[in-house]
């Protein structure tokens, strides 16, 4: 035995389990099928902007410890997420608030917004939310409903809205106030540098691997280290034995402009079904447009995202959370939990849609667990 952790998988619950191990005073060994580290949370620099490969992150969270573990290895902007939606050239404000009211409706006062959904909640005759259409239609009206997340939603799930279970926008924020930021949370930002460098500073001075397939010569990395923690798809490790869980995908086709400024926002969602993207990022604006130095940059890049149905061998984003696949998680987790050397975590070895903070949080417990 080499090392006391083998850990698959150099994206962000990965990094944070190897950075307390080695605090520890464990031996870590770091490996990741990817030619880079940081999974899905990877930055990549393009005309000096830091461009979000697989997406965008915006770390936001209220857990203290998880905001003072994190900023000892990186330094967060002031970045406040504030998207757009573009539904057929109109322009809204999300989450929705007042702006958003006042644009669809004319309406001024908290107290008229307030009435209008009301209104248009009771003329729907909703009461027992079914789906996610009733929903949206009891939280924010018809009108909204029509233009801001039906084609959106459609877009990204692939399936009607009717067809869909109403939790999945349960936490959509309605605002009676002019609160742009779309996160309710204590601490939010964009790691100075991009989130690359942050996972860099985590795995410093940890042996890391790239390019690697754990499942290419599994056996020998298990002889290498007293655990793994394991953070890849459940289900492949396994083998697919009890059959595939299932995720939407994303693709995104990422271009430079010759040009300082594209739509003025990081995001604008296209809420129309016409749209064949769901959303346009332009990554300069996570960070104010300027370079290290808080020069203006001359030129933008952006990324047009498309949602997909997935496949086995593509990039698997968004758990479908319905009940079937929640059984058949179920079931592998049982298998999970008598690999005595194995520990299962993060988004993929959970099968869990995670937002950072959870991941870190539970990467950190974990770890207090264990060592």
């Amino acid at each position: 035995m080499k090392y006391d952790y083998l850990v698959v998988g150099a994206g962000l619950y990965g990094a944070v389990f190897a950075q307390k191990a080695k605090e520890a005073g464990k031996k870590v060994l770091v490996i990741d099928k990817r030619p880079n580290i940081a999974g899905n949370v990877y930055t990549e620099e393009i005309e000096g902007i830091h461009v979000h490969i697989y997406g965008a992150h915006i770390f936001h969270t209220n857990n203290k410890e998880v905001w003072d573990y994190i900023t000892r290895f990186a330094e967060f902007n002031r970045f406040t997420n504030s998207p757009v939606a573009n539904y057929k050239g109109e322009l809204y404000s999300l989450p929705f608030n007042m702006y958003t009211f006042n644009k669809m409706w004319g309406v001024v006062t908290p107290e008229e917004a307030a009435a209008k959904i009301e209104e248009q909640r009771k003329a729907a005759g909703i009461t027992e939310p079914k789906n996610l259409e009733e929903q949206a239609i009891s939280l924010v009206g018809t009108d909204i409903y029509e233009k801001l997340v039906k084609g959106y939603t459609q877009k990204q799930w692939g399936r009607p809205c009717t067809e869909l279970p109403s939790f999945i926008i349960k936490r959509l924020p309605v605002r009676l106030t002019f609160d742009n930021n779309y996160f309710n949370a204590l601490y939010q930002g964009i790691p100075v540098g991009g989130y690359t460098k942050m996972v860099a500073n985590l795995l410093d001075g940890i042996e890391v691997k790239l390019g690697v397939d754990y499942f290419d010569d599994k056996d020998a990395y298990d002889a290498m280290a007293d655990k793994v923690i394991y953070t890849g798809p459940i289900d492949a490790y396994f083998d697919y034995k009890l059959g595939t869980l299932e995720y939407r995908s994303v693709r995104f086709e990422t271009e430079v402009l010759d040009k300082p400024n594209f739509q003025g926002n990081a995001a604008v969602n296209y809420t129309d079904s016409e749209s064949p993207y769901t959303r346009i990022i332009e990554h300069k604006w996570f960070e104010f447009g300027k370079d290290a130095n808080g020069n203006d940059l001359p030129k933008t890049v952006i990324s047009r995202e498309y949602s997909s149905e997935w496949k086995l061998g593509d990039e698997p984003y968004y758990p479908v959370n319905d009940e079937k696949n929640g059984a058949l998680y179920a079931k592998y987790k049982e298998l999970a939990d008598k690999e005595e050397h194995i520990i299962f975590g993060g988004r993929l070895g959970e099968y869990k849609y995670y937002d950072m903070d959870a991941v870190i949080a539970s990467a950190l417990a974990m770890a207090a667990k264990e060592l």
